[in-house]
């Protein structure tokens, strides 16, 4: 399973990695030429062309569906606004702005899952995946109580 946020912080850094003050969505740069000109800053890690334009079509059908949560996406992902500053822009309270962006990440994960594609970066930007019985979750409260016997213990004498 793929992270959203981590894709879409790559996508956000190629959209601005060359379309520095034009609005361009796609690279300015031929495909494979990309790199050879030396970076005038901090650079972020991008994603490959190919991933750019899957999602900037995702980022387009959200344009068409809602122009406000693409909005959002794109001052907090390619622009690198703060969700306090987005928040202020827009008047309303942090955890709004949090919810907003949390539904628009929601849609492109959803276009990139209907569309089933799978991109170049997937390799690098997985979730770590969490058992059906929660294994991981209680073999990491088990080791903050420091023994997983006594915790299994506890955690079935307080379900009785």
């Amino acid at each position: 399973m793929r992270d959203i946020q981590q894709v879409l912080e790559r996508w956000g850094a190629w959209v601005a990695s060359e379309g520095e003050g034009r609005k361009v969505y796609y690279a300015p740069v031929a495909g494979g030429f990309r790199g050879l000109l030396p970076a005038s800053r901090r650079s972020r890690t991008s994603c490959s062309d190919g991933d750019g334009l899957i999602i900037s079509s995702a980022m387009s059908t959200l344009k068409k569906k809602d122009s406000y949560l693409y909005t959002l996406l794109e001052w907090y992902y390619v622009y690198g606004m703060s969700l306090r500053t987005i928040a202020g822009k827009l008047g309303i309270s942090h955890n709004h702005a949090s919810v907003r962006l949390q539904t628009a990440e929601g849609f492109i994960d959803g276009c990139l899952a209907a569309l089933g594609v799978t991109l170049e970066m997937d390799r690098y930007v997985q979730r770590e995946p969490v058992t059906a019985s929660g294994e991981m979750i209680r073999e990491k409260l088990a080791a903050k109580s420091g023994d997983r016997e006594d915790f299994n213990a506890k955690s079935i004498n307080e379900t009785s």
